[in-house]
């Protein structure tokens, strides 16, 4: 069992600023009640999971909608893409969730994994309980042995012979042409370090 007290209290001084709201600290209590729930053991997982979530959220713990709701992006207009009509169900598949849950084919593969109707329901993406089934399946190879959003997941960068902070933001966005890193690929592991730090010392 991971120690709120010390860990919430490490947190908001290193990450908060001193402070944090209702929707801060129950958001992150989600993340943590599924991290027991599954029994996983590698902290470094988790502090993983919590920086992803701090950065994509910008820093509100809480299940956001893409800011722009996918304008100019191809999820953001209802075309057809492999035959596959967008219009049908009449819906759109911007990003929503801890970590942005985008295009037809990745609502319709996470609504079949997890049993829940995100095609006709995308919106059920924003609640915290889905949120945080999202990301636990999409970050690990969890249900599908497989790591659903890139094909990368956790145990390729945390496991007995490898620890990489950097690229294991493969596992959300891959590196784009001309790019060295993947987008803030430094910038969340030292967001991921602080978080470990809070989780390890608590414990």
């Amino acid at each position: 069992m991971i120690n709120r007290k010390h860990f919430f209290d490490t947190v908001r001084a290193s990450l908060f600023n001193g402070a944090m709201s209702k929707g801060q600290v129950g958001g992150m209590e989600t993340i943590l009640k599924e991290w027991e729930r599954q029994g996983l053991t590698d902290i470094r997982w988790l502090a993983y999971m919590l920086a992803t979530t701090y950065h994509e959220t910008a820093k509100t713990m809480q299940p956001i909608e893409e800011f722009s709701k996918g304008k100019g992006i191809r999820y953001g207009k209802k075309v057809k893409r492999s035959g596959i009509p967008y219009s049908s169900p009449d819906k759109l598949f911007y990003g929503r969730g801890f970590v942005q849950l985008t295009w037809y084919e990745n609502y319709d593969t996470m609504g079949r994994l997890l049993g829940i109707d995100l095609l006709n329901n995308p919106e059920l993406a924003l609640v915290p309980e889905h949120a945080t089934a999202i990301m636990f399946e999409g970050m690990t190879k969890g249900n599908s042995h497989f790591g659903d959003f890139t094909g990368k997941s956790l145990e390729d960068y945390f496991n007995d012979k490898r620890e990489d902070w950097v690229w294991a933001r493969s596992i959300i966005n891959g590196k784009r042409k001309g790019e060295k890193l993947p987008d803030s690929a430094e910038l969340i592991a030292g967001y991921g370090k602080k978080f470990y730090h809070a989780l390890t010392v608590c414990n």
